[in-house]
């Protein structure tokens, strides 16, 4: 009903003289909705997918230039014709290179930063369009997860802040336009390890799963210390509740699985968080920034994210201090597992020849990220509070670290998730099997049975989240 109102709205166009964009027939041409992908793609320069949200911009940019024009008001358009597409060129792609460009479209007009919330369009389309994603499309509950983990897996490497707030320098600095144009040429989205991954999301959506006993989408700290086989002391489990990075803490786009308990407001109308304590519980969000951390330690990020976390008077240095508080419940540990017990002395020599920091009396953040300590960075940290990690990393074999470091994997991470998923998925196999085991040994039981054994929730499995 909209389209059929255009050429009526085209000739009031023709004849407003004070319109310099339509001005001949070829500039009232117009192209609906659903062709403008080639356009998005070999004029924009932008990921196919992209056509409809940046359809939708680009008239909301021609609204608002209509509503600022002096004098007679021309009726917005419901389609982009070629002089309102030339509008917009003029004024958000010509002036600027293809960084700038991609940054300008994900922002709000207002704003000078990306938000989560700018994403998800983008991101709901790409579910709807990839092929690698066709069969979650009936399954909305676990598309806004997907979505949800991709955004948070930007925000934890674009955003090093984490102020939730992305700037055009920090853009200019990542590799998030590239990522974006990989994800639109691969059909294989387990390819594009960087945030798109389907296999990564489910590894980190099953962790979340398998602590969230009481599925509150909420995670305590008696849950956190489960991570792992019980790997992380209760000291720096107190930490990550206490003082570690969170994605979307403090700003108008928190996550909405925390407290939504009100704000109160003060003199100047602007909403203060409320003391409570989402600090009381880790967030699906606040969990992937953790586990992110926990299992690759060597990207920067990763490595704030501890040392914050292990530097308790927040003077920015770990002291010796610090670090024997945190140390001493490793070898209460050790010693309770029969593990041949490390001096706090011997550990820290040894962590220093490893480091080489500028100032032997304590360390500072900058110690950690030199390229000499891409691969020995997490090596401290796990020997302060991961008491699994830190006797692997005691008994390591020389032989299989050679074979790590020649691998395929480009992190930590990577190889962390390839082999988690796969355990994911034999144990999801196991299951099934057992399952169908089950059917044939008790087919007769069910035949008769079938509508109590169904009412009481026993036909499935309730372990894995889908």
């Amino acid at each position: 009903p909209r389209s059929a109102n255009v050429p009526a709205i085209l000739s009031q166009y023709l004849r407003s003289p004070s319109d310099a964009y339509h001005t001949t027939e070829d500039d009232c041409r117009y192209v609906p909705m659903e062709r403008f992908e080639r356009v998005t793609k070999e004029l924009c320069n932008l990921p196919t997918f992209f056509h409809k949200p940046l359809y939708e911009r680009i008239l909301r940019l021609w609204e608002s230039h209509l509503q600022a024009r002096s004098g007679k008001k021309l009726p917005s358009l419901p389609v982009i014709t070629h002089g309102v597409f030339h509008h917009f060129w003029e004024m958000e792609m010509a002036p600027y290179d293809m960084n700038e460009r991609f940054f300008r479209l994900l922002k709000q007009p207002e704003k000078e930063y990306i938000t989560r919330d700018d994403f998800f369009p983008y991101i709901k389309e790409l579910l709807s369009d990839h092929p690698g994603l066709e069969f979650l499309s009936n399954h909305a509950e676990f598309q806004d997860k997907y979505a949800v983990t991709v955004i948070t897996r930007i925000f934890y490497s674009v955003n090093l802040c984490h102020s939730g707030r992305i700037t055009s320098r920090q853009m200019r600095k990542s590799n998030l336009l590239s990522v974006f144009q990989q994800v639109d040429e691969e059909e294989d989205i387990n390819k594009v390890t960087k945030y798109f991954s389907y296999e990564h999301f489910y590894v980190l959506y099953c962790r979340f799963w398998e602590l969230d006993h009481d599925r509150d989408y909420k995670i305590t700290r008696e849950d956190l210390l489960k991570y792992g086989e019980h790997s992380l002391s209760h000291m720096i489990v107190d930490r990550i509740f206490d003082a570690a990075p969170r994605p979307f803490e403090g700003n108008d786009n928190a996550s909405s699985s925390a407290n939504n308990a009100p704000n109160s407001v003060d003199e100047n109308g602007n909403a203060v968080q409320k003391p409570t304590s989402t600090r009381d519980f880790l967030t699906y969000e606040d969990f992937i920034f953790f586990m992110l951390s926990e299992e690759d330690k060597a990207n920067e990020f990763s490595v704030r994210y501890w040392f914050t976390c292990v530097d308790v008077d927040g003077d920015d240095k770990l002291n010796n201090m610090e670090m024997r508080s945190f140390y001493a419940v490793q070898l209460h540990r050790m010693q309770c597992m029969g593990h041949e017990v490390v001096p706090f002395e011997d550990m820290l020599c040894q962590m220093m020849d490893m480091i080489k920091p500028a100032n032997t009396e304590c360390l500072v953040v900058e110690d950690f990220l030199g390229s000499h300590c891409s691969q020995v960075s997490g090596a401290l940290f796990d020997a302060l509070f991961n008491v699994n990690k830190y006797v692997m990393f005691e008994q390591r074999d020389p032989f299989l670290e050679r074979q790590k470091r020649e691998d395929e994997f480009d992190t930590d991470w990577d190889r962390f998730a390839c082999i988690d998923y796969n355990r994911l998925a034999m144990e999801e196999e196991q299951r099934e099997e057992e399952a169908m085991e089950v059917d044939w040994v008790n087919m007769d039981e069910e035949e008769e049975d079938g509508d109590d054994y169904n009412a009481m929730g026993l036909s499935g499995s309730s372990e894995a989240p889908f």
